[in-house]
């Protein structure tokens, strides 16, 4: 459940970043950011990291606050290891087209339909989906998380299609899949990438796993966020063809100043490349949450509990952590 109070109000623009940095050391709050999120969230984070690392970082973090500049299920996992924190989401509209696709009804009844199958669920979902699984992954640890379990193991993965089949793929082994996809990492176009690869023809592709397998083919490298930033960074080539939101940009633009990064572009001529929900989260609101202590993430202690079972047993990398 989540909970929304207080006025977005904020203070003049002028001296916005020093009142945030302000509000952060007075509230002894954390500051998460995603890769997806604008740059200038991004240059005041504490952590910027992909969903794994900003998993990790919620689970050891010693701060009294933590404000999470991401989306709503990234907020909720970082309540889910911390109860007894306040946790801070700038705008509660910051939601995931992916989890959002994955109700948590129609899973039970999905599960339910596949008797004797382990859940592992990406952990772009919601709380109460998280709490229906067996272990969690990210697009940084799904294939490990599958070779968990016995080869003989049938498992239901969910809720990306595409991240689903990819794993399948790496992992050498079927799984009953959730019908559901990003809408960012499903847009991307293979025309488009083929004629930019003939524009650039020493670039190397970058691609989220995400992404719809005719684009995947084309790529040079597939990985996570993180993945896909290292490989950048630590690579002797000097383009890159990146596919994946294009707020990984700037991180990469940051630590390889000297190197060429493009943005892959969508099927239509649109900003369809960029996560609208991430793009929610802006400065002003930023402010308003630290000054307000809202909107507050909140959730059912059983649902939280349950919840925290598959995020630890993934955290632990042992199916028996709990």
């Amino acid at each position: 459940m989540l909970e929304s109070s207080g006025s977005a109000s904020a203070a003049p623009k002028f001296d916005l970043v020093d009142e945030i940095l302000a509000l952060k050391k007075s509230r002894n709050a954390v500051l998460l950011a995603h890769y997806y999120q604008e740059g200038d969230i991004q240059d005041l984070a504490d952590f910027v990291g992909d969903s794994l690392q900003l998993s990790q970082a919620a689970a050891t973090t010693n701060a009294d606050v933590i404000v999470f500049a991401g989306v709503h299920f990234m907020a909720e996992t970082a309540k889910i290891v911390n109860p007894d924190k306040i946790v801070v989401l700038p705008d509660l509209e910051a939601g995931c087209s992916l989890a959002d696709q994955c109700p948590a009804d129609r899973f039970a009844d999905f599960i339910a339909a596949h008797p004797g199958h382990k859940v592992v669920s990406y952990i772009n979902c919601s709380a109460a989906v998280k709490a229906l699984s067996d272990v969690i992954c990210t697009s940084s640890n799904a294939v490990d998380m599958v070779n968990l379990f016995p080869k003989d193991q049938p498992l239901i993965f969910a809720p990306d299609r595409n991240l689903g089949a990819y794993v399948q793929k790496q992992a050498g082994r079927d799984l009953v899949l959730w019908n559901g996809a990003c809408q960012v990492h499903e847009v991307f176009s293979e025309r488009k990438l083929i004629a930019l690869k003939v524009q650039h023809p020493d670039a190397v592709v970058l691609a989220h796993p995400e992404c719809e397998p005719p684009v995947l083919r084309h790529a040079d490298v597939i990985g996570s966020t993180a993945a896909i930033l290292n490989h950048a960074v630590s690579s002797p080539k000097s383009t890159f063809i990146v596919v994946t939101e294009s707020g990984i940009l700037h991180q990469m633009r940051k630590a390889a100043p000297d190197k060429t990064f493009i943005p892959a572009p969508p099927e239509a001529n649109c900003a369809c490349n960029e996560c609208p929900f991430m793009k929610r989260n802006t400065l002003e609101k930023l402010h308003a949450a630290l000054r307000d202590l809202q909107p507050r993430i909140e959730l059912p202690e059983d649902v939280r509990q349950a919840a925290l079972r598959p995020i630890q047993r993934m955290l632990a990398r042992d199916l028996t952590a709990a």
